[in-house]
Order: C-alpha cells, then structure tokens, then sequence
C-alpha cells in the first residue's frame, strides 16, 4: 500500500509532527526508534504484550516479524515522528478470516511518554482510520488495558463494547482488564 497519500504533518506541542505509514524499507530503517517507543511503554507499565524486563534484542525481533507482516499487506504500520525520531506507532492488522474482509484490527498503538498528551495518539488514531478506509475497510476493532487510552478512543468516536476481567498480564506481573471497542467507518 503506499501511504503517500495518507502522510500528514501538523504541530503539535512545540515541534513539527509526521504522521505517515511506513514501507517495509521504512520499517526495516525505524527499528530502532521503533524498538526504543516499545521499550519506553513497557518500562512505563503498558500491556501490550510483552512482560517487563523487556530487551532489546526481543523488542527488535517483534519489530522485523512485523516488517515481514507489513511486506506480506497483512499489516499496515503507522509512525509519529518529530526532529528527535519516533513518537508513537499504531497498526492495522488488515490480514483477516475470509468472512471478515470488511474489518481490521488496531494494534500496538504507543506513544512514548516524552510525547504524551501532544495529541499524538489522536493524530496516529486518525492517521489509522484514514489507512483503514483506503484499505477497504468498514469496521475497526480494539482492545486495550490502559484507562488513558479508553478515554483517547472514546474521544475519538470508538464504541466502548465491553470488558473482560483478568484478560492479560501486567508487565510487572498481576491480571489486568481489556477493554474492547469499535469504530464503523463512514
């Protein structure tokens, strides 16, 4: 997919924000600013996936698995950046069962906190929801942990579905709970 067309720059806080979706080339060239927001949101308490501590060599295996993911058109990976490098990413997991092929799934959506509360994640949010109808698709999901980013989507128009408790482990260690919402796109 090329995301020429879904780049968008805008000022948020004090520097220069890019929005655009990465090629594999892309991918491959942010790994490390990449790695380094993975990282960050780990250390910080995030669950999105991985248990704390997190290195690096692992984080940067999860991020070549998704560059492959990105070459096969089975993800579509967003980034933020600024003049100090990488802010935050998002993807889009478009790859689904065939009797899904309107829908996508949002995923690993990061922001590192040097970049928190600059309007990142809403700028990556709606960078996604862009990606998501140029892909085709009519529906998005989500599930996160976080209480910061349940008020981000549901700003963002997303429909609080619903939570199941115990669904996940914290970093650190201890169940948390998963939100689930979804948008329609128009």
């Amino acid at each position: 997919m090329d995301g020429a067309d879904l780049d968008s720059r805008q000022e948020i806080g004090a520097a220069p924000v890019t929005v655009r979706v990465l090629t594999v080339a892309d991918v491959h060239a942010a790994i490390s600013g990449l790695t380094d927001v993975l990282l960050d949101c780990v250390e910080g308490g995030a669950s999105v996936s991985f248990m704390a501590p997190l290195d690096r060599a692992t984080a940067e295996g999860f991020w070549r698995s998704v560059a492959a993911g990105v070459e096969r058109e089975e993800r579509i990976l967003l980034v933020a950046e600024d003049g100090d490098g990488v802010l935050g990413t998002v993807q889009l997991v478009v790859a689904q069962p065939p009797n899904q092929p309107h829908r996508a799934d949002l995923s690993k959506m990061l922001v590192h906190r040097r970049a928190r509360r600059r309007g990142v994640g809403a700028a990556l949010m709606q960078a996604a929801e862009v990606a998501g109808r140029a892909a085709g698709k009519t529906l998005l999901v989500l599930d996160t942990g976080s209480p910061e980013a349940e008020r981000l989507y549901t700003r963002a128009g997303w429909v609080k579905v619903g939570v199941i408790p115990n669904f996940a482990l914290w970093p650190q260690g201890g169940f948390c709970d998963t939100t689930f919402f979804y948008k329609a796109l128009e």
